[in-house]
């Protein structure tokens, strides 16, 4: 499931959400009784930390039913997703609709004073295609209610989302005219408003613009994700940002920098002399930087996952995507 969840993700990027499930092994019985026995203190259970007001509600989002999307209509998801049974009998491709990753726009949508969610969905009937679905949810204690659902775009890419005078509005990276599916390079905005709990397009006057580099350089970011199933550590803090065609930042220790150098097709990204400064620091916080520098030198392409920048590389035959928060540029 996990494995096929990823290749739905990077699809999608050319690179599409997975889920991290964390195992924890039960010790033998004969060594915890052992334990029991011994006159030390144990220290006690640590309890698990209370989840957010955010984490609750996306909890109960990822487990909501959502109406409207073409290959499944209902679909309750289970933990953030849902798979369905093959097309044929005993066929390998499966539909599926699942939530991606942790998206979660909450305000008052239509103006009448109670706050909705707007939700991002990734839906597959088992080909190539992965269409991008906008839904907004009445959130209440007692229940949520999915008021409408409508199709974004066939692997699309989000690169801004939010909330403007009631209305919802996305900057989508997709296809031009002159585009494969594969590999989109313009950017639209695209917006609705929720009208008698309906989701109505928005008349956009927002000319479409080509993606490039200069779409980094609006925003600093900070890595979340090491690859779409592996987060980084929040210490020590990588971060990177676009000036004068460099890519840099901290990397952990030391600042970094990197020419940065677009190729023939829309995302395409490689990387090209490297510098910085040579600090030396403790051992763990070595061993994380000369991580992601190695993972920088690989990137092959760049693009968006719901609002966060994805960068895709290859090292020593390893394929991953890290994964950028966005920060304001003080």
């Amino acid at each position: 499931m996990k494995k096929f969840i990823i290749v739905l993700l990077v699809v999608l990027l050319v690179a599409v959400a997975v889920w991290l499930t964390q195992c924890q092994e039960e010790k033998p019985a004969e060594q915890a009784t052992t334990e029991h026995a011994t006159t030390e203190l144990v220290p006690a259970e640590q309890k698990p930390a209370e989840l957010t007001p955010r984490e609750k509600t996306l909890a109960r989002l990822k487990n909501a039913t959502y109406m409207g999307i073409q290959e499944k209509d209902p679909v309750t998801l289970t933990d953030g997703i849902w798979v369905g049974e093959p097309s044929q009998a005993g066929g390998s491709s499966r539909p599926s609709v699942y939530y991606v990753r942790d998206f979660l726009l909450e305000g008052d949508i239509d103006g009448n004073g109670t706050d909705e969610a707007a939700v991002l969905l990734a839906a597959s009937s088992g080909g190539t295609g992965v269409n991008i679905y906008l839904a907004a949810v009445r959130i209440t204690d007692d229940k949520l209610e999915n008021l409408d659902t409508v199709v974004v775009g066939d692997r699309v890419q989000i690169r801004k989302a939010g909330f403007g005078a009631e209305h919802i509005f996305l900057e989508l990276v997709q296809a031009g005219p002159d585009d494969a599916m594969s590999n989109p390079g313009e950017l639209n905005m695209v917006g609705w408003n929720l009208v008698n709990d309906k989701l109505v397009p928005l008349q956009v006057t927002t000319k479409p613009r080509r993606l490039s580099l200069e779409t980094i350089s609006e925003f600093a970011w900070a890595l979340t994700w090491w690859s779409l199933d592996e987060p980084a550590p929040a210490e020590p803090g990588i971060t990177l940002s676009l000036k004068d065609g460099n890519l840099g930042g901290s990397s952990g220790c030391n600042s970094y920098f990197m020419e940065a150098k677009t190729g023939a097709a829309p995302g395409d990204l490689s990387m090209g002399p490297s510098g910085g400064t040579m600090k030396a620091c403790p051992e763990d916080v070595m061993a994380v930087e000369k991580r992601y520098l190695a993972q920088m030198t690989g990137v092959k392409r760049y693009g968006f996952l719901a609002g966060m920048l994805a960068l895709s590389y290859e090292v020593d035959g390893t394929r991953g995507v890290m994964l950028f928060e966005r920060q304001k540029i003080e």
